[in-house]
């Protein structure tokens, strides 16, 4: 296995990562600009040229390099375009949304998205995507050690990476059961009243991944079931796979909104319920102290002469009859079933 270099012995940092297999099966990476465009004038062998959106100088060869059409490059270049498949004279192209945990941030639900952009040829793929892409590293580490990925064509080569970024979903859902697990058991069983807040936060996850995901249901579609000059019908077949994911993944998500639509309702009604308990409570308690209430406002009326104001014992027997009022409405709410 032999590695084309730049002039300087290492690869030149403004010229884009490649790989490139010769129609005799010779294997070649990190190859020079003028490498780049001899191939894909003579268009020999297979081609993976991954880019750098945030590089200036790739971003020019990128522009030079096929003749890609202006709209697509500008979709390309847009880290907050839609997710979408379209085909172009000579190529195909189309952008995913890749997702992921923020890592740079304390809150626990915080998703950080990139796009993925890839330009399908007949003999070359071109990848363009801001900064690091952990599936762009993966099917790189897996083109080295295994060459023969990139023997089998483009449109295979462009799955393996597809195909990487639709499963970083799956870690994604794991976390988000975990939450969904962590919110019923905190609304259920401890009832936290902090709790509403983070319902809505992993819902606002979940509709924030729903948002994400739905355009490329439509991308996977396309590129299983409508015939391409620029995929195989083998390949096809793999990309099925992936769109059987992103309707996993869907249906994921949609039991997750459910779960968490029960969830909120579930404590909306305990609160409901807690509230009535307290206004059961504060009831009761406003009906027993009507004797006290009634008796005390009678005998503390300011007149000369009221029954009792001169027995010795008047006060205690006041008393003994309020507490006795109060017991037996007590005994008629108990017997009612009202308290």
């Amino acid at each position: 296995m032999r590695a084309l270099e730049s002039s300087t012995g290492v690869r030149d940092p403004h010229t884009p990562r490649s790989y490139h297999v010769r129609p005799d099966g010779t294997f070649h990476r990190d190859l020079a600009s003028r490498d780049l465009r001899h191939i894909v004038a003579t268009s020999t062998g297979h081609l993976w040229m991954d880019v750098d959106a945030t590089n200036r100088g790739q971003v020019e060869l990128l522009e030079s390099l096929c003749g890609f059409h202006p709209l697509s490059l500008e979709d390309a270049l847009n880290a907050q375009s839609r997710g979408k498949i379209e085909e172009y004279a000579g190529y195909l192209f189309l952008i995913v949304r890749g997702v992921r945990f923020h890592a740079d941030t304390e809150d626990p639900y915080d998703l950080e998205t990139f796009n993925l952009a890839c330009f399908l040829g007949p003999n070359y793929l071109v990848t363009v995507h801001h900064g690091t892409s952990d599936s762009i590293v993966g099917a790189a580490d897996r083109l080295v050690r295994n060459p023969e990925l990139l023997r089998r064509g483009a449109d295979r080569m462009m799955h393996l990476i597809l195909d990487a970024a639709v499963d970083a979903y799956f870690p994604i859902l794991d976390q988000i059961d975990d939450f969904v697990d962590g919110l019923e058991e905190r609304v259920f069983e401890q009832f936290d009243q902090n709790a509403m807040r983070d319902i809505f936060a992993v819902k606002r996850l979940v509709l924030s991944l729903r948002r994400h995901l739905a355009p490329q249901r439509e991308v996977f579609n396309v590129l299983t079931n409508r015939p391409s000059p620029y995929l195989t019908t083998e390949g096809q077949l793999y990309y099925r796979d992936i769109y059987d994911h992103v309707l996993r993944i869907t249906d994921s998500l949609e039991t997750y909104r459910d779960l968490l639509a029960s969830t909120m309702d579930s404590y909306l009604t305990q609160v409901s319920n807690r509230l009535g308990t307290a206004t059961k409570g504060l009831s009761v308690f406003a009906t027993m102290s009507i004797p006290f209430v009634i008796v005390s406002g009678m005998w503390g009326m300011n007149f000369e002469h009221i029954p009792f104001s001169r027995a010795p014992h008047a006060f205690w027997w006041m008393l003994a009859g309020q507490l006795i009022a109060g017991l037996l409405l007590f005994y008629l709410l108990r017997r009612f079933r009202l308290v």
